[in-house]
């Protein structure tokens, strides 16, 4: 399916072309195209066993595409781990990933560290290392402040409610002004109060020049928060659209209701 690109001034901020997946002879994404408007907030959903987990971690470099082409503000991209925050790419994960034995003010800090320097550097106290230690600890500061998380900043990871702790990496996620952010199944574990919370911090999201990709399998969540929503199924594209015309297809009315079946 051809995915229409809204604005034409500028590249998509992520655009995937013909993405293919294939493990040995199951297919787990078929031709699969997705756009990302700058500033914009993308959605992925589809039924347990769409291909929604697969598509993500082939953005983050966890999956290698069998075919296809990733393209991140019109450059050819080849999406690595351990690569992804000097390109201006960050990602939440199901597993929220947190240091256990940092408190939640150290694992935001720790984001902001350039790779292969961070406590080493400190430790030699090397030129600029305190400066740069007190600006990342400020700017973490500020990112739990605009999340209401502040007055935990102090408190270990496993001492907090679970809606805290997503938080918490949330933080991490955007301490480093990311021009994109990944976000897998974040509502996962949360309570409808906690969906809602979340839903409102999302869409403050683009307003800072972020585009966000979406991939959850809280369907509400994904129309309320979300400018386009591409739906899988069985690895392929089965509608793309805004919320109100995913809503309405039957296509996507089908899937559902076969799994749901099933």
């Amino acid at each position: 399916m051809h995915v229409q690109h809204t604005d034409r001034s500028e590249p998509p901020r992520l655009r995937l072309r013909n993405i293919s997946v294939r493990f040995g002879g199951l297919t787990a994404l078929d031709s699969v195209d997705l756009e990302v408007a700058p500033g914009r907030a993308a959605g992925v959903i589809g039924p347990n066993g769409a291909g929604k987990t697969t598509l993500f971690n082939t953005v983050c470099g966890l999956v290698r595409a069998s075919s296809g082409t990733l393209e991140l503000d019109g450059a050819a991209f080849t999406p690595v781990p351990h690569r992804l925050a000097p390109l201006g790419v960050s990602r939440t994960l199901q597993a929220l990933g947190l240091f256990e034995g940092l408190t939640v003010l150290e694992n935001v800090t720790a984001a902001l560290r350039p790779a292969g320097t961070g406590f080493l550097r400190d430790l030699l106290a090397l030129p600029g290392g305190a400066r740069a230690e007190k600006a990342a600890r400020e700017r973490a500061m500020q990112e739990l402040e605009s999340l209401g998380i502040a007055s935990h900043a102090s408190a270990l990871p496993a001492t907090l409610p679970y809606g805290v702790r997503k938080k918490a990496a949330l933080a991490r996620a955007l301490a480093t002004d990311p021009r994109l952010l990944l976000l897998d199944e974040p509502a996962g574990g949360l309570g409808r109060d906690d969906i809602d919370e979340l839903a409102d911090l999302i869409r403050a999201i683009p307003g800072r020049g972020c585009s966000v990709v979406l991939v959850e399998h809280h369907v509400d969540l994904v129309m309320a928060v979300c400018d386009r929503i591409t739906v899988l199924d069985f690895g392929r594209v089965i509608a793309d659209g805004t919320a109100a015309a995913v809503r309405e297809d039957p296509a996507v009315t089908d899937a559902y209701l076969g799994a749901g079946a099933a």
